[in-house]
């Protein structure tokens, strides 16, 4: 079975406080999305990639990959106005009969055996989102106050996370609904369960400054 991947790459980057978008900040002296480019092109040279970007990034994409000599094959879309939109015009450049992942631009680290797993659980279940335990204590807020909560049940998500092509396009043709905060919701309102699988922990979003600096060390150890 064919296999893709969606980059989404829409940061505004205001968390870093500046005017470059984050998918663009420098990570150790490339800018992170082409990091994330790498490692799925490193994982394997058949998957197809598709980069979606808000239009007035997409030149300036263009002008990284001419900088830095980006030879990896990818197909670049448009972004629209909400994550939502984003994928959905992503889905038009995938065949119903493949496994395709969503993955945030800003998460150059996922590892092999994360996407290994992603994979053949989607192959066999139709969905594969990888996930991590908690490990700080949580509580539990609401209008009457707080109270403690087991934190054992909880688990954070991380992407990419990856589905039969044919249930990802089907579930992106509902409405959109501020309740779709990843593609697991938006496929979850369908009807259909998730089934998870175990992230890696190294597996951060890059969303601050002191997300990048974790970022230069993780690069440094070796990942």
């Amino acid at each position: 079975m064919q296999r893709y991947v969606i980059i989404v790459a829409g940061g505004a980057g205001r968390r870093f406080g500046g005017d470059t978008p984050k998918q663009f900040m420098l990570l150790c002296g490339k800018p992170i999305l082409l990091h994330t480019l790498n490692k799925f092109h490193s994982y394997s040279r058949d998957i197809n990639i598709v980069v979606v970007l808000p239009a007035e990034h997409i030149e300036v994409w263009h002008n990284i990959c001419r900088r830095f000599a980006v030879k990896i094959p990818h197909v670049i879309a448009e972004g629209g106005r909400e994550r939502f939109f984003s994928v959905l015009n992503g889905l038009r450049h995938i065949p119903d009969d493949a496994l395709v992942a969503v993955h945030d631009g800003v998460r150059p680290f996922v590892s092999f055996d994360t996407l290994d797993r992603c994979f053949a659980k989607a192959e066999e279940g139709d969905s594969a989102v990888p996930v991590m335990p908690l490990t700080e204590s949580v509580r539990l807020c609401s209008d009457n106050g707080n109270s403690s909560f087991d934190r054992g049940k909880l688990r954070t998500v991380q992407t990419p996370q990856v589905f039969r092509a044919s249930v990802l396009k089907e579930a992106y043709r509902q409405p959109y609904s501020e309740l779709f905060t990843d593609d697991a919701s938006v496929v979850e309102a369908l009807g259909h369960s998730i089934n998870l699988v175990e992230g890696n922990r190294e597996n951060i979003k890059i969303t601050t400054p002191l997300d990048l600096s974790i970022g230069e060390i993780i690069l440094r150890d070796g990942n």
